[in-house]
């Protein structure tokens, strides 16, 4: 059965509102964001702080999946850090305020870019834009986990094992077609994780140019946004999940840069991106790139199945933008097998 990820109780939630956001009573309006497929997100209108929703959509979902309290903790714990996040006010883990978890924080007013061309700003806007994407990557990575207290916030062990065997698990779950592409995939990447090199640190899991709010007039970052495949484990994977949307086509399906003219546009190539953010973290290079892009396409792959299978289900939040992107399963897989040299 469709369950309604549309609209909220807005009683509801005022009501358990009081008392855990100051200067809150009730709730005027609640506007769903058009994005967000995986959790739903509401902009709350009160009669004290603007604030913002983001909810586990009801109705049955996959284990670990939607983990709304992950998202809360890491974001928690990050305030104050170099790492830029919105104000963390409150989680909810009963079921009986509106169906399912969810948390509360700050509404951040900024610029979203939804394509990493950038389109309506300069060609110096567009460089520094990008740079500012670099500098919060290498921020993210340089997080002392200790110190924030989320040296627990993911498990010991090889991080690729574990999100290759997860996502697998992930994709198994939600397969709703044969797919030759991702099977090849599945076994090329279970056959070539390379070998631990001791760094183990925070990593956001789906970091693009369109989960992070820009200041309205700088090229600065106010916060990044979905934290939901955030853990502890190896910092390469975002790094190459950056290399992997960006060589996707441009406009608004593919939104990455195949066919750009980069430095036409004003916007650094693969290599240029990847030697800045090794400047920062103090590195010389990266061995073995291929393989870190061949997993994050693999990984999209099995995020994008699980959307598809949930607008089938009903569950989805965007159920055409669900349907339409799920689409793209069979190219992603393609594409890790491109990164990893095999087609």
């Amino acid at each position: 059965m469709s369950q309604d990820v549309t609209t909220l109780d807005t009683v509801s939630v005022a009501k358990w509102l009081r008392g855990r956001v100051p200067g809150v009573r009730e709730i005027k309006s609640a506007t769903k964001f058009p994005g967000g497929q995986s959790n739903p997100t509401f902009r709350l209108d009160t009669d004290g702080p603007q604030l913002v929703l983001r909810r586990k959509p009801p109705g049955k979902l996959l284990k670990s999946a939607h983990a709304v309290d992950r998202e809360f903790r890491v974001q928690k714990a990050l305030a104050g850090s170099d790492v830029p996040v919105s104000r963390m006010y409150a989680l909810c883990e009963d079921p009986g305020v509106i169906g399912s978890d969810f948390y509360v924080m700050d509404y951040v007013a900024g610029r979203n870019f939804n394509l990493p061309t950038l389109p309506e700003q300069s060609k110096g806007e567009r460089w520094a834009i990008i740079n500012e994407m670099g500098r919060v990557l290498a921020a993210i990575h340089d997080v002392d986990i200790d110190a924030v207290g989320l040296s627990d916030y993911g498990p010991e062990g090889n991080y690729y094992r574990r999100q290759i065997d997860r996502w697998t698990k992930q994709y198994r779950n939600s397969q709703t077609d044969d797919i030759a592409e991702m099977e090849a995939l599945i076994t090329w990447l279970d056959a070539n994780i390379p070998p631990e090199d001791g760094q183990r640190g925070l990593v956001h899991g789906d970091f693009r140019i369109d989960n992070m709010l820009f200041h309205s007039a700088e090229p600065r970052c106010l916060a990044v946004l979905d934290w939901e495949l955030s853990t502890i484990g190896h910092p390469y994977a975002d790094l190459a999940a950056v290399l992997m949307q960006w060589s996707m086509p441009a406009g608004t399906e593919g939104r990455g840069l195949a066919g750009i003219d980069r430095a036409d546009h004003g916007l650094p190539t693969d290599a240029q991106f990847v030697e800045d953010y090794c400047a920062r973290r103090g590195i010389s290079g990266i061995d073995n790139l291929g393989f870190y892009v061949a997993f994050t396409f693999f990984r999209m792959a099995g995020i994008l199945q699980g959307v598809k299978k949930r607008a089938l289900d009903g569950n989805a939040s965007n159920p055409e933008r669900a349907l339409r992107v799920g689409r793209y399963v069979p190219r992603y897989a393609t594409g890790g097998l491109n990164a990893a040299g095999q087609l």
